[in-house]
């Protein structure tokens, strides 16, 4: 049933576990992650980006598939529908198509405009029954054309955007999108003690989920994150699962060209992929 994400993350603060956001790109991977989560019986945030809605034609077009999927395919679950590094303008459109959460990136805003953009849209959020993520300190690397250093999140900053009523709260603490190098520094976790402390009870999110070491996931559920976005790792799988297909000359066999025949390795390898996460975080059985 599709849900705003406030309750599902109150629930995994308290639980100290993590709910899954993964990025949605085509009905393929929607339908992967909707049956993941169904069969765990785990909540999950379906998340799309800016420039995953425009592919998809826009986020009318993915809010009704989405709503449609939930109840062809008796998807029981609460499923949240989340725009990622939302801009202002594309949060309203989120709002307009009907979503159940938004999430306003003005990280890369200076700090007051940060703060007055985002306490106009949880007014605006809130009074639709809908949740709102807010970002403080920059993402690494590259998320629809934006690009981040990787800055930590100010403990300060976080208290004061949190005091204005957003869900959850999306702080950098070394995390990047995309791959991490091979000299990454890790998950700076006396930054997240510090920010957890200055907003207490608020559940906090990890961006860039791809490849960041198990022990390192686990603790940073301990230290407060109840919220981990992954997509490059289920793009990957994808990549891989459809290339291994292609290459061993299936798609040449009888009617293995078949969208449907030459999209279910990749897909399957969504799902693998997914259910992985699923029981790394924690939310397994959690629904």
């Amino acid at each position: 049933m599709l849900v705003n994400a406030k309750e599902m993350l109150d629930k995994a603060k308290a639980g100290h576990y993590a709910v899954g956001h993964f990025n949605i790109n085509n009905l393929e991977w929607t339908k992967a992650i909707l049956e993941t989560a169904q069969e765990l019986n785990s909540p999950v945030i379906l998340g799309v980006s800016e420039g995953a809605g425009k592919y998809m034609t826009g986020f009318k077009t993915v809010a009704a598939m989405v709503k449609a999927m939930i109840e062809e395919m008796n998807i029981t679950v609460p499923v949240a529908l989340h725009l990622d590094h939302g801009s202002y303008d594309g949060c309203y459109k989120c709002i307009e198509a009907g979503f159940s959460s938004i999430m306003f990136d003005g990280s890369s805003l200076p700090i007051e405009e940060n703060l007055a953009k985002t306490k106009e849209l949880v007014e605006k959020a809130h009074s639709l029954g809908m949740s709102i993520e807010a970002e403080v300190g920059a993402i690494g690397g590259e998320e629809d054309g934006v690009v981040g250093m990787g800055e930590c999140a100010d403990p300060e900053e976080c208290a004061k955007i949190a005091s204005l009523g957003i869900d959850f709260l999306a702080a950098g603490i070394g995390n990047i999108h995309g791959v991490y190098p091979d000299n990454w520094a890790g998950l700076q976790f006396d930054v997240l003690d510090k920010i957890d402390k200055a907003v207490p009870g608020m559940p906090l999110v990890l961006h860039g989920g791809t490849g960041i070491p198990a022990d390192q996931i686990k603790k940073a559920i301990e230290l407060g994150v109840s919220k981990i976005n992954v997509n490059t790792e289920c793009q990957i799988a994808f990549a891989k699962g459809t290339r291994e297909y292609i290459e061993a000359g299936k798609d040449q066999q009888g009617k293995g060209f078949d969208p449907r025949k030459l999209l279910a390795p990749g897909t399957a390898a969504i799902k693998a992929t997914v259910k992985e996460k699923m029981e790394l975080f924690g939310s397994v059985g959690k629904a």
